[in-house]
């Protein structure tokens, strides 16, 4: 038995991804099963300019590799995700607001330090394939995965395969409006599904009731948090606040109203959504489903597209970036 265990791990493939965000960064070792074997985190540290959140990505790789016990010889390639526009090609990001970068050579410098071939791809896409290879999408063919926080990231995958345009830049579906004339978005546009389906439009509708109505349980659990969450809202209606379900009710109508959007152009089997704001569980989804429904063109077909919570929480992106070159 310890032989052929031996064996197997000999010809055992292996995979390093790494998820960068604006304040961490994320790095992990996955075996050719998508399981996450182990993982670490630092600070990104991105205000200290490219070549200091460089070295911060190395760490995070050595310490994924370190604890994994996976020497790097034994690692297939590597797969990162980071916010912005890639050239993929060149190894290059080509620009990210969230980093300030522009124009860097990320993966030739990855590639460089560890002498493998490097995928970069877009975060928001690199989460959605780990959903898809491993989490609440696995299994379909056709899926678009929604993450909710301080915006809305969207990945798209058409026939098993990222979509990302022919610019690399495809998938930017918060930043299509839902609102005309609506709240400004930080694009520049008005009326963007970021701008309301977001944790930060979320707050921002909380906010507003408040001052509206000084008076209210919405209020005193505000105050009592110290700030007002994407949760105050939330619990504020469990307890029976009329205007702390006005502000979740109104939420999820233009939440709806983006899935529907997405819904009604791709008809994906399945639609996911992540993020803090799904904590809330059957409370969000119900709600949502029923909203979503009366929305959708397709409304009697056997094959309505399911929507459901994503499965992977933070190991979404790492398993995504790290799958990225799996099959290439």
């Amino acid at each position: 038995m310890d032989v052929i265990n031996a064996a197997k791990g000999a010809f055992a493939k292996y995979y390093l991804g790494i998820d960068i965000g604006g304040t961490n960064v994320k790095a992990g070792v996955v075996d050719e099963n998508a399981k996450l074997l182990a993982h670490t985190s630092v600070k990104t540290e991105a205000a200290g300019g490219y070549e200091n959140a460089l070295q911060n990505i190395l760490t995070a790789a050595d310490g994924a590799l370190e604890l994994s016990g996976i020497d790097i010889e034994k690692i297939k390639c590597i797969g990162v995700g980071c916010p912005g526009t890639m050239d993929q090609a060149a190894g290059k990001v080509v620009y990210s607001n969230n980093l300030r970068w522009e124009d860097v050579p990320l993966g030739l410098d990855i590639a460089e330090r560890y002498e493998k071939k490097v995928y970069l791809e877009n975060d928001a896409n690199a989460a959605a394939y780990g959903e898809f290879v491993a989490g609440a999408a696995k299994g379909a063919k056709n899926a678009v995965v929604l993450t909710l926080g301080t915006g809305v990231g969207a990945g798209i995958i058409i026939d098993g395969k990222i979509y990302s345009g022919s610019n690399s830049a495809g998938g930017e579906i918060g930043h299509t409006v839902i609102e005309i004339d609506g709240w400004e978005c930080t694009c520049g546009r008005h009326g963007c599904f970021e701008s309301y389906a977001s944790a930060t439009g979320l707050i921002r509708m909380t906010a507003e009731m408040i001052k509206e109505k000084p008076i209210s349980r919405l209020k005193e659990l505000a105050e009592s948090g110290g700030k007002i969450s994407a949760r105050t809202a939330f619990n504020a209606a469990k307890l029976g606040d009329k205007y702390g379900k006005e502000v979740v009710d109104k939420y999820i109508k233009y939440l709806a109203c983006g899935i529907a959007n997405t819904i009604n152009i791709f008809q994906p089997d399945i639609l996911c959504i992540g993020g803090g704001v799904c904590n809330e569980g059957d409370n969000l989804l119900n709600p949502l489903k029923k909203e979503v429904a009366k929305q959708i063109y397709t409304k009697n077909s056997s094959k309505n597209t399911e929507i459901a919570l994503c499965a992977l929480a933070n190991e979404a992106g790492m398993i995504g970036s790290a799958m990225l070159g799996r099959n290439k």
